[in-house]
C-alpha cells in the first residue's frame, strides 16, 4: 500500500480521536485516561478494518468536530469549523473505495450539463462513442493519446472526440489552439500539431481567439487542472489511463456505421 494512502487512512482514523476529545472537560488525569482509551480503541479498530495497513505512529489529530465536504474548482476538500481546519485529503471506506473520487466524479457530472458542444472542436465519425477531451497541443501525454485514438480508429474502433483546449499550462498552447481552430481543415491541423508538425507562422483569426477564450472559461468552470482529462460516460479520467480507456472502449459499439 502506498505511503500517501497510508497517511490518508491514518488521518481519517485519527480524526475519530480528535472529534471525541472535545467532549471531555474533567480533571486532567481523567481526561488523559479517557483519551488514551479512545485512542487505543481507534487503533484497534484501524487494525481490524484495514488489516494490511502497516504504520508506526498513532495519535489524535488536531482536527476537532464534524467534517463538511465542499467542491472547489473541481476538487473535493473538507472543512472542520470547530478547529477551523481545511483538509485536502482522500477518504477511503473499509473496502478501499475512494469516496473522494466518487464525489469529484459526481460534481463533474453536474457541470457537464453546462458544456457547449459548439465551443468544442469535434473530430471523429457521427455515431461513434463520444469522448469529452480536455487537451493541450504541447502536452506529451495528450499527443500519445492522439496516437492511441488513431490506432483504435485503424482497428475499426473510432470515437467521436469533443475537444476543449487547455491553454494555461504551456506558453504556446493558446496560440497553437487558435491556429488549429482557424485552419481551413481543423482536424488535419490538429493532427499535424499533435504530431509536432505545426507550421509557422501560426494562423490567427477572431473566431479562433474567441473559441480559445471560451474554452479557457469552460476549463476553469470545470476545475480542470491537468491534461489530458477525459470524460467517458460521465466519469472523469485524469491523465492518459490506457487500461481504463481500453476497458471503456470494450463496452462500446457505434450506434450506426461510421460515415
Amino acid at each position: 500500500m502506498k505511503s500517501a494512502h497510508i497517511s490518508r487512512l491514518l488521518l481519517g482514523a485519527a480524526l475519530c480521536c480528535g472529534i471525541t476529545s472535545a467532549a471531555f472537560a474533567g480533571v486532567p488525569e481523567e481526561k488523559d485516561a479517557a483519551l488514551s482509551a479512545l485512542a487505543a480503541k481507534a487503533e484497534k479498530q484501524l487494525h481490524q478494518s484495514f488489516a494490511n495497513l502497516q504504520f508506526e505512529d498513532f495519535a489524535a489529530a488536531p482536527v476537532q468536530g464534524p467534517l463538511y465536504q465542499a467542491s472547489a474548482g473541481g476538487r473535493i476538500l473538507y472543512y472542520a469549523p470547530e478547529s477551523d481546519h481545511l483538509l485536502f485529503a482522500t477518504i477511503y471506506d473499509r473496502n478501499g473505495v475512494n469516496l473522494t473520487a466518487l464525489a469529484q466524479d459526481a460534481a463533474a457530472r453536474k457541470k457537464l450539463k453546462s458544456l457547449d458542444p459548439g465551443e468544442a472542436l469535434t473530430i471523429g465519425p457521427p455515431g461513434a462513442p463520444t469522448v469529452i477531451e480536455f487537451t493541450d497541443p504541447d502536452c506529451p501525454y495528450c499527443r500519445a493519446l492522439d496516437r492511441f485514438w488513431a490506432a483504435k480508429a485503424a482497428e475499426g474502433k473510432p470515437v467521436r472526440r469533443q475537444i476543449y483546449f487547455v491553454s494555461g499550462i504551456h506558453p504556446d498552447a493558446a496560440s497553437k489552439a487558435e491556429h488549429i481552430l482557424c485552419a481551413k481543415d481543423p482536424p488535419a491541423a490538429f493532427t499535424s500539431a499533435y504530431a509536432g508538425e505545426t507550421k509557422k507562422p501560426l494562423v490567427q483569426c477572431k473566431e479562433g481567439a474567441e473559441r480559445v477564450a471560451a474554452n479557457a472559461a469552460t476549463v476553469k468552470a470545470m476545475g480542470i487542472s491537468g491534461t489530458p482529462t477525459l470524460v467517458l460516460d460521465g466519469k472523469l479520467i485524469s491523465g492518459f489511463q490506457q487500461a481504463e480507456i481500453e476497458a471503456w472502449l470494450a463496452t462500446k459499439r457505434p450506434t450506426k456505421p461510421p460515415t
